[in-house]
C-alpha cells in the first residue's frame, strides 16, 4: 500500500515541488523535430498527447524561450518521433545532454520526411509528420495543437517504449 500523502496548499506549490510531483508521473518519450539544413532543432518532450482522431490530431508543450520554438514558429511544421527505448541516446541529445544544440542534435542517425518535409526518424516507434494547428501561449509555454498530415509505423508491435519517470529513463 502506498504512502499517505503529505497534504499541500496551492499557496505552497512552488516550481521544485511542482516538479517533484509530475517526476512521478510515468510519460513516453518523444523527440519533436523541426527546421531544415543547419537550422534543424528539435527538443525531448514527455508532454505529447492525441487530441482528436477526427480530424488527425495531436498537442504537445515546450517553452516560449526554447530555440526549437522560434524555428517552429517560423516552419509552422514538425516531426513527433516516438521512441523506442534502445533510442536512449538520441532523447538524451535532443535534451541538450552533453550541450548538443540544432541541427547537431541529428547525427548518428537516419531521418527521412514525408509531406510536410518535417525531419522523421528512420526506426521510430512512430514518426508523425504535423503541421501548427494553433499555437497557444500560457505561463512562458506554447501549448502546440498539431494537425497530422502522415504517420509512419513502426515494424516492430513487441519493441518497447522508452519512458521517463522518477528523473530518469526506462522501458515500457
Amino acid at each position: 500500500m502506498n504512502a499517505p500523502l503529505a497534504h499541500e496548499t496551492a499557496a505552497s506549490i512552488d516550481a521544485a515541488r511542482f516538479r517533484a510531483a509530475f517526476r512521478r508521473l510515468v510519460g513516453g518519450v518523444s523527440v519533436i523535430t523541426t527546421g531544415t539544413g543547419p537550422t534543424r532543432t528539435g527538443l525531448t518532450a514527455t508532454s505529447v498527447s492525441a487530441f482528436s482522431a477526427e480530424p488527425p490530431a495531436l498537442t504537445f508543450n515546450l517553452a516560449r524561450s526554447s530555440s526549437t520554438w522560434a524555428v517552429l514558429e517560423g516552419e509552422r511544421r514538425f516531426g513527433v518521433n516516438i521512441l523506442a527505448a534502445e533510442q536512449r541516446a538520441i532523447a538524451e541529445r535532443f535534451s541538450g545532454f552533453g550541450g548538443v544544440k540544432g541541427a547537431d542534435r541529428y547525427v548518428g542517425a537516419e531521418w527521412t520526411s514525408a509531406v510536410t518535409g518535417a525531419p522523421l526518424l528512420v526506426g521510430a516507434l512512430a514518426a508523425l509528420d504535423c503541421e501548427v494547428e494553433e499555437a497557444i501561449e500560457r505561463h512562458g509555454h506554447i501549448l502546440v495543437i498539431g494537425r497530422i498530415r502522415a504517420a509512419l509505423i513502426g515494424t516492430s508491435a513487441v519493441d518497447p517504449a522508452l519512458i521517463y519517470a522518477h528523473g530518469g529513463y526506462g522501458a515500457a
